[in-house]
Order: C-alpha cells, then sequence, then structure tokens
C-alpha cells in the first residue's frame, strides 16, 4: 500500500491574506494536521497555484487539503486525478461569516485552524475513490407509452443518436392524442384551435431507424440497474421477448375521470350529458361525415352548450379529485370554439370557479370572448335532464351571489373531469381511498405498469392522488428507482404543449444515466461520483435497517440474509451508513470515520473559557449552499459554530452525535431539507429518516445528563440566506443560556 503523503496549501486570495494569518495556519497543518508537504499561494486557483499542486502529486503527494472557498467553488479547478481532495471553506463560511473587525480577529483566525485541522483529518481517512468494476454499459432507452410524450421522448433520445424500444399497449400510436378532433394552440396568436398534427408524429416514429415499436405489448418484467436493465415485453398475442436497456422513460399518461361517479351532474341519464374526451369523439366523428355537431339522443343540431369545469375536481370534501388537472378550462374554451366555428349563433356557456390558462396567458380566453362564449363563474349544483333531452343546470353565481341560478333548455352539458394518472401499483396507498382510480369493486386498481423486480414494490412510488413520485423544482422526472423517469400527465396533470417538454427534459435525465453508467458514476442528485458502499460483512449483524431504509432500493439481501448493494442504483446518498448501527457501511471518500476524524480534530476549548462549541451538520444540498449564500450576501454567524457538509442527513450516524457530545461540544445542530409530502430532501427520505432517529435522542442525552437542547434539528431551505445565520446565532445564544458542556477536559 502506498505511504500517505498529505500535501496543505492555503489560498491569499479573495481577502484571506488579509483577513488571517495564511502562515499561522500552515503551521497548524504541518505540526497538529501532520501534513508532509504546507504551502502558501496568492491565488490558488489561478495556473500557477494550480500547477504548483500538480507538481506536488506528481512528486507524490496523494491527499490534498486545500484552504480556500467552498466546496461548491472552483470544482473543475481543484480536481486532481487518482488524488483525494479536501476542501476547507475558509472564505464564504469563515472570513465572510465574521464581521471585518480587530475584535473578531482572534476567533475568525480560531475558526480557520479549526477547518484546516479537520480537513487534514479528513483528508488521513478518504482515498480517490475508483469506477465501480459491475458497471452496465448499455446505452438503448425503453419508452413505455405511445402517446404524445412517449414518442416525444422516443424521438428525442434518437435524434440524440440512441437506440429505443418503444412499447405501447393499443394497437396504435397515439394514445390519448390521437382521439382528438383540435388541440389547443402551442404558439402565437393563441387564436384557434390548432390540428393535432398526430399523424406526422406517428409517421417520425414509425419511420426512424433508430426506434423499435412493439405494439399491443406490455412491460412484464423489469430488472436491473442503469446501463443494466432487463426487460420483459409480452405481446397480447402471447409470446414475451427479453431486452436489455440502459434506462427507462415511463410515460403512460392518463385515463379520464370516470363521470358515471358524478351522479349529481346527470352524467349516465342522458347521452346528451358528456365528458370532453366524450365531446372530441362527437367532435371527430361529425367532422369526418361532414356534419355540424349534433345531440346525440336524437341527432338535433346543436343550438346550446353548457360546459362545467372543475366536474370532480378541485374537490376538498375528498370524495373525488383534489387537484386542478391543468388543461381543462383551455380544453373547454377550444371545444366551445369548435361549436362557434360551426355556428356562431350556438349559445356556448363556461362555467368556472377559476380560470387557469397554462402556456398562452389570456389571449386564449380573449379569442374566446371575442368569439362570444360567454363566461360565468359560478359553482354547480346539479344537473336536471328534461324530457325532450335538454338539460337544466343548476348552480350558484358567485358573482351575483345568487344560489339558484338556471341555466335552462342546454342542447349539451359537457363535463371537465380531469386526469387520472396511469401510474401502476402503488403499495403506499390506503385500502380506503377514494381520489385514486378504482376497479367497479370499489378497489385500487392493481395492474403493474413495469412490474419491477424490485422488494419495495412492482412500480415505481407514487407520491400524492396517484402521480408518480418527483419533486416539481429540484428533480422533476427522478424517481425512486434509479435510471426510470417519469414524464407527462403520468408525473404531473399537464397539456399537451407542456407534455412535450416534460418529454424532451425525461429524454436527457434518461441519456445522463446511460452515460453516468456506461462510466460507473452516480446519476442525480450526486451526477459523476464514482464512490459507492462497502460494507465489511464480519462485523454485520443482519439487522437488515440498511435494507429497509434506502430509498431507492439499491440495497437486497444475499441467500445468507446479508446486505447486497446494488451499485448502479445507488445515489449514495449515504443513508445506509446513517442506519448502520454497528458502522460497517462506508465510501471510499465519505465514513462515519472521515466525519468522526474531523469532529474529534476540533479544538474544544476548556469550560473557563467561555467559547462554546457547536457542530453543524449540514446538509450539502440545501443547507451548506444556503451557508455559503449568506457568508457571500455579508450574513454574520456565531464563530463558534463548526460546519461539517454531509451529503443528507439520512447519512448521519448517531455516533457522531455522542462523539460529539463526549468530547465536550457544547451543542449539536442538524440542518437538512424539509420533509413530508412537499419535501425537498434530494434523496426523497433522508431527512425525514434523520429527523426520525433524532426524535430518540432524548434517550442518549438522558443518559449522559444532558439537557435536550443539547441536540437541535432544522428544516432549511436552499433560500433561507437571511434564516440560517439568525437560526445559528439564536441556538448559540440558547447555549451561552445552558452553559457550557459538563464534559469538557474529559
Amino acid at each position: 500500500m502506498t505511504d500517505m503523503k498529505i500535501g496543505a496549501y492555503v489560498c491569499q486570495g479573495c481577502g484571506l491574506g488579509e483577513r488571517l494569518d495564511t502562515k499561522a495556519l500552515t503551521m497548524v497543518a504541518q505540526k497538529e494536521g501532520k501534513a508532509h508537504v504546507v504551502r502558501e499561494h496568492e491565488f490558488l486557483c489561478n495556473s500557477q497555484g494550480v500547477a504548483m499542486i500538480q507538481k506536488d502529486i506528481d512528486e507524490g503527494v496523494n491527499r490534498v487539503v486545500i484552504g480556500a472557498c467552498s466546496r461548491r467553488a472552483k470544482a473543475e479547478a481543484f480536481t486532481f486525478e487518482n488524488v483525494a481532495v479536501a476542501r476547507v471553506n475558509l472564505r464564504e463560511q469563515v472570513i465572510w461569516s465574521q464581521p471585518p473587525t480587530d475584535e473578531a480577529r482572534e476567533l475568525t483566525q480560531e475558526m480557520a485552524a479549526d477547518y484546516i485541522r479537520m480537513g487534514c483529518a479528513e483528508a488521513k481517512k478518504i482515498v480517490a475513490p475508483t469506477p465501480n468494476a459491475a458497471h452496465g454499459t448499455n446505452k438503448r432507452i425503453l419508452v413505455v407509452g405511445g402517446g404524445v410524450t412517449g414518442m416525444t421522448a422516443a424521438l428525442e433520445s434518437a435524434r440524440a443518436g440512441y437506440e429505443v424500444l418503444l412499447v405501447e399497449k393499443a394497437p396504435a400510436l397515439g394514445g390519448y392524442m390521437a382521439s382528438l378532433y383540435k388541440r389547443v394552440p402551442s404558439r402565437e396568436p393563441f387564436a384557434d384551435p390548432q390540428p393535432t398534427d398526430i399523424e406526422a408524429l406517428v409517421a417520425a416514429v414509425s419511420k426512424d431507424p433508430k426506434i423499435t415499436v412493439h405494439l399491443n405489448s406490455r412491460t412484464t418484467r423489469t430488472s436491473g440497474a442503469p446501463g443494466q436493465f432487463s426487460v420483459d415485453i409480452t405481446a397480447e398475442s402471447g409470446p414475451t421477448r427479453t431486452e436489455n436497456v440502459g434506462a427507462i422513460v415511463m410515460a403512460t399518461g392518463f385515463t379520464p375521470y370516470d363521470a358515471s361517479r358524478l351522479p349529481e351532474f346527470g352524467y349516465g341519464k342522458s347521452p346528451n350529458i358528456l365528458d370532453q374526451a366524450g365531446l372530441e369523439a362527437l367532435a371527430r366523428s361529425a367532422a369526418a361525415k361532414g356534419e355540424p355537431m349534433r345531440r346525440p339522443s336524437d341527432g338535433k343540431e346543436v343550438q346550446s352548450v353548457a360546459f362545467i369545469q372543475c366536474a370532480g375536481q378541485r374537490d376538498a370534501s375528498g370524495t373525488h379529485l383534489k387537484y386542478c388537472s391543468g388543461h381543462c378550462c383551455n380544453t373547454s374554451m377550444k371545444q366551445a370554439m369548435y361549436f362557434k366555428a360551426q355556428n356562431p349563433n350556438i349559445d356556448t356557456a363556461i362555467i368556472y370557479t377559476d380560470l387557469r390558462t397554462p402556456g398562452n396567458g389570456e389571449d386564449f380566453y380573449r379569442s374566446a370572448q371575442t368569439k362570444g362564449v360567454i363566461f360565468t363563474k359560478g359553482k354547480v349544483q346539479s344537473v336536471a335532464v328534461n324530457g325532450d333531452g335538454s338539460a337544466s343546470v343548476h348552480f350558484h353565481d358567485l358573482i351575483l351571489d345568487d344560489k339558484a341560478a338556471v341555466m335552462k333548455d342546454v342542447d349539451l352539458v359537457v363535463l371537465a373531469t380531469g386526469q387520472v394518472p396511469n401510474s401502476g401499483v402503488n403499495i403506499d396507498i390506503p385500502p380506503d381511498a377514494t381520489d385514486v382510480p378504482v376497479t367497479e369493486a370499489g378497489k385500487v386498481q392493481s395492474v403493474s405498469v413495469l412490474n419491477l423486480t424490485y422488494r419495495q414494490g412492482p412500480d415505481v412510488p407514487q407520491l400524492k392522488y396517484g402521480f408518480t413520485d418527483s419533486h416539481f423544482i429540484c428533480f422533476p422526472y427522478e424517481t425512486r428507482r434509479t435510471g426510470i423517469y417519469t414524464a407527462g400527465p403520468v408525473r404531473r396533470p399537464m397539456d399537451i404543449t407542456q407534455a412535450v417538454e416534460d418529454a424532451t427534459g425525461a429524454a436527457l435525465k434518461a441519456i445522463q444515466a446511460v452515460e453516468n453508467a456506461g462510466l460507473g458514476r452516480a446519476a442525480h442528485p450526486r451526477s459523476g461520483d464514482l464512490s459507492f458502499p462497502t460494507f465489511r460483512r464480519e462485523g454485520c449483524t443482519q439487522c437488515k435497517r440498511c435494507t429497509v431504509e434506502c430509498p431507492f432500493g439499491a440495497i437486497d439481501e444475499d441467500e445468507q440474509r446479508y446486505p447486497q448493494f446494488n451499485e448502479g442504483r445507488c445515489r449514495r446518498c449515504g443513508t445506509c451508513m446513517g442506519a448502520c448501527p454497528v458502522r460497517v457501511i462506508s465510501f471510499e471518500n465519505y465514513s462515519v470515520d472521515s466525519v468522526g476524524s474531523q469532529i474529534k480534530a476540533v479544538d474544544v476549548p476548556d469550560e473557563f473559557s467561555e467559547k462554546p462549541r457547536i457542530l453543524l451538520l449540514a446538509c450539502e444540498n440545501d443547507a451548506y449552499p444556503a451557508l455559503d449564500m449568506a457568508g457571500v450576501s455579508g450574513h454574520t454567524s456565531s464563530a463558534f459554530v463548526r460546519t461539517i457538509p454531509v451529503r443528507c442527513l439520512g447519512s448521519v450516524n448517531m455516533i457522531w452525535i455522542t462523539d460529539a457530545l463526549n468530547s465536550g461540544y457544547d451543542g449539536v445542530m442538524l440542518m437538512g431539507c424539509k420533509h413530508g409530502d412537499d419535501y425537498q430532501c434530494h434523496f426523497v427520505k433522508g431527512s425525514e429518516l434523520a429527523s426520525y432517529r433524532m426524535s430518540k435522542i432524548d434517550d442518549t442525552l438522558q443518559n449522559l445528563n444532558l439537557e435536550k437542547d443539547r441536540v437541535r434539528v432544522l428544516e432549511v431551505a436552499i433560500s433561507d440566506i437571511a434564516r440560517v445565520p439568525q437560526f445559528i446565532n439564536e441556538y448559540a445564544e440558547k447555549i451561552q443560556e445552558i452553559g457550557m458542556s459538563p464534559f469538557k477536559g474529559f
């Protein structure tokens, strides 16, 4: 094994030389950090500084400590091949977080010295990671679903040079869009319904030499990981073929909400009461015959139409859909224009609670008004069917506050019933749920889409209302199944224009996944990370906590019930490491030992110095960037805090907390992402798991005879630039109030 040779480098740029005694910091690195080579430089990140470090590496340095700016800055400049690098943040979280006064100089220098000690301690415990040798190299992309979303994802992938398998359960491509007469316009002037052009899209997919289409087929088994998925594709006629792919885009679309569940609106009592899909079929049929649209009941030419918005949607009672389906207002305006194009004298009224017109501002709405479409703000209470086939719509007029308003003798009533995602099985849906697809027997639909062989379930998990799990801001396409991406209305309610954009985004993420997999690298959010988890088998107690708590299904069990890591699925969050009670799981560049060594490297003053020490474990995805930006923005925070970035709060092992408290730290703060239904955790469950673990810390504190306030867990967002230093300062004041730790000096 190569002997360890540490090189420590302290930058003097960006004001570091003026605010810190950099010579003293190099002495700390040499004497206490045991660095073999120590140097200062006026600008480490410039070509001369980088060349200086590289020269030392060429001469034997194999661990590098860089005391300069945040690890989030100059990452490219300070990346060296086959060398472990520890970044020490002296800029954003030392000199920029402290006031530039003579009085603060001593404490600022103490902070910098501690961070140098921590950086050297980390460098001793990490090695440069090497790629996973078992990584997959297949770069074909599987798209499940042949609607506009799936076809767009397939085409975009093919145009980027990747082979595509497109699986569609129907006998033809097109999906829901193929049933439309026309579509809402996607570009200026947003004045009239436009042709769907679905035939041209189908033709482009069918003719593309890189796309293989399987119609009347389903995915009946899916196993593997990015770069090495194995998928069984079964045709309706019976034969099954096994294909290997690198990534999967799930674009299975939606089903219109079942209007028969809305008896108060008369659906099923008269053929003249339709949902939006039914009206599209009526319009297509009439256009094919070259005739005007007529009442289905008796063929009478339509003279009046009422459109009821939010039919079974935005329902606070929980009986129907709780959400808005996004496209329905524009769709009703489009359909009202069908009638105005047929005969401007046809009365068309849209009864709405709120009008939402994503993508076209108010242009399409204004165009509908110009054409004579009537908009009535109201809440429909019931629809009565008259003896002559017409209907009477009873509603609460919200403008006039008339609770007994009636729209009489309407020839057609059209219900905007919304989108129900075709997401497959969700093992987390409660059996009494009412806002998800149900069978006639009233049970949750159990038809799987992907038929995954994962222990966590046969389909990607769902977050709310049956939509596949994703986060709108941070990772809209990622699911909890690495290498599998969702797009279109299966992910969230959306219209055609949004679905096309969504498909492009998902295709790009699938491409990123296969390229990273081919290099043995991690996927989002640590894209490019070469590290992966390993464990000491002889120390494992087979407790299964790592297997159960992994948010991504990356850990199974072998025949002897030991954890079996699937590195291709792993997102490198370290949740397994935080879960392990015997601390046998680690990464080459991140471990219980590497963080624990940093904690112990801090110089903890004695109880008489009145200089408390507070450990802050900060999530690298939200909390740490917020701390950096607080420094950039000039917000000051307590000089008694020592911050260690962690991959996710889920990776925090309880031993770090007890080690810190036993070492004389006066308090421990954990800053992670928001969790719950509206989670912002980049690793989905990490912050939630950490919060749960920390909820049990009281017993540990009680055993140590320490106050409960010695440990505090906070949820922060990346935008909490001003709040983060406020949290720190408030906690520092609290520690001053309860007093120094009794463990100092032991």
